[in-house]
């Protein structure tokens, strides 16, 4: 039998510093490489908005060249409201001075019969996705970037 119950009622209050600095470092081990991969998929979440809206101005200029037999040399001729086309991390129109957006759309090298479309990334997406840069797509389907990575499309 125990001869002191307040003693061992006490012992068993609360969690000790070493007990509480494991949980700590536990949780810092775990945001050190849960934060990396969030960064990373955000990043690719906003090139995908790049990417689809760069293949919008492909579709739109195949149909425009199969109606005038020319493609268009201003993108506002493809029905986007501004030369240049700039888009939000919702893939929404905005303008350039707004801290969301990401992207701007512009064509360039427009003939009659070729173009280029280019989605240069815009504040934060500018530092952050140093890999792949400038997506652009050509009028024969070719898709490129300006950064060093192969895994941008």
């Amino acid at each position: 039998m125990n001869k002191n119950p307040a003693k061992s009622r006490n012992a068993q209050r609360g969690l000790s510093l070493i007990e509480l600095m494991i949980v700590v470092t536990i949780v810092a081990i775990l945001s050190a490489f849960a934060y990396p991969s969030y960064e990373r998929y955000v990043i690719k979440a906003k090139r995908s908005i790049a990417q689809n809206s760069l293949l919008q101005v492909a579709d739109r200029q195949q149909q425009f060249f199969m109606d005038n037999k020319r493609f268009a040399a201003d993108i506002t001729d493809l029905g986007f409201p501004a030369d240049p086309y700039i888009v939000d991390d919702d893939g929404a129109t905005t303008v350039a001075g707004d801290a969301d957006a990401v992207y701007s759309l512009s064509l360039s090298n427009v003939t009659a019969t070729t173009w280029t479309a280019t989605a240069a990334p815009l504040h934060g997406q500018l530092s952050r996705d140093t890999y792949c840069g400038s997506l652009n797509i050509t009028h024969t389907g070719v898709k490129g970037k300006s950064g060093a990575s192969d895994d941008c499309w």
